[in-house]
């Protein structure tokens, strides 16, 4: 037994798989924070797009260039699998090239494009929130799209009060927030965007190794942010430390909870490692309201509890799956 239990990876040892999931759920919710102190420290307002793209482009090509070190210092094939079996099946190599840009696109390039729009139209607090919604719609269109994926009475349970939660954000008066579309309205795009490359995914790991693959989609993505960020003639209006440190904090969030989190998945059944995803609202609403000195409204509480509440409802019946 005491033989079995050391060949068991690091990455499947329950005390691990906790201390991981945590970590990149954790890191993920600090991020509306810091990418709304980012915006400040580098002097980037509202109306900068390509500014907000440059920002955004240099976070995700330096922790995608991250990602790829690692992965080749650890000896992972960075070609498409079974690549050299099928060498007369010319067509089928060309159609992973054209599936790793399409999901750099989604996953990284529009998704991120979305979303630092709406962070500087909204508040972190809420966006954090609103953001979870894409947790939601992949259960949904995994029901539409897999046929291994069926949709259950829990499923629907948790779409439900997590769509509660979510629509809770709208309650009240103006003074405690309303939809817009250049703030709420782009969160819901990016998260749209979200869904869509989470059931890419799949694909992605029946063509390459999937730490890789993250690793080609960050840096492509973020690339396809910087090019055009430039083209607009914008640059980042200044540069500070603390935009320098934002920066950096960003980057290694990206590339820690990118590698964390798709290596958790590998090796375990999804729900045991996505149900930690429940956290994320939480720590990016309360985080917000702590370091960006937001208001806090009663309405956060319960949205951010309800949007929890449905992940974990959702979650709990995928790990024994």
């Amino acid at each position: 037994m005491k033989k079995e239990q050391t060949r068991t990876p690091l990455f499947q040892r329950p005390a691990w798989v906790v201390v991981f999931a945590l970590t990149a759920a954790i890191a993920w919710g600090w991020a509306f924070p810091l990418i709304k102190i980012g915006f400040s420290a580098f002097g980037i307002t509202a109306d900068m797009t390509g500014s907000k793209m440059l920002f955004a482009g240099i976070r995700f090509a330096a922790a995608g260039l991250i990602v790829l070190c690692v992965a080749r210092g650890s000896g992972r094939s960075f070609l498409p699998m079974q690549a050299s079996e099928r060498a007369e099946r010319k067509t089928d190599f060309r159609h992973d090239w054209w599936f790793f840009l399409a999901f750099a696109l989604m996953n990284t390039t529009l998704h991120y494009f979305f979303f630092y729009v709406g962070m500087s139209h909204s508040e972190g607090s809420r966006a954090a929130i609103l953001n979870s919604l894409s947790t939601f719609l992949v259960v949904l269109l995994a029901c539409a799209c897999f046929k291994s994926d069926r949709l259950t009475s829990r499923k629907l349970l948790g779409c439900a009060v997590g769509f509660s939660g979510i629509l809770a954000l709208n309650l009240g008066g103006t003074e405690s927030g309303r939809f817009t579309w250049l703030g709420d309205g782009m969160i819901v795009l990016n998260a749209i965007c979200g869904a869509c490359a989470n059931l890419m995914t799949r694909g992605l790991s029946r063509r390459i190794d999937v730490f890789v693959g993250t690793g080609y989609s960050l840096t492509v993505g973020g690339l396809l942010l910087i090019i055009p960020g430039l083209a607009f003639g914008e640059t980042l209006p200044r540069v500070t430390m603390l935009g320098i440190v934002c920066l950096i904090l960003l980057v290694a969030i990206s590339a820690i909870g990118f590698a964390l989190y798709n290596k958790l998945l590998s090796l375990n059944p999804v729900g045991k490692v996505a149900i930690y995803n429940s956290l994320i609202p939480i720590v990016g609403a309360v985080t917000s309201c702590l370091c960006l000195g937001e208001a806090f409204h009663a309405k956060y509480a319960l949205a951010g509890g309800l949007a929890a509440l449905g992940i974990y409802i959702i979650n709990k019946g995928k790990e024994n799956a």
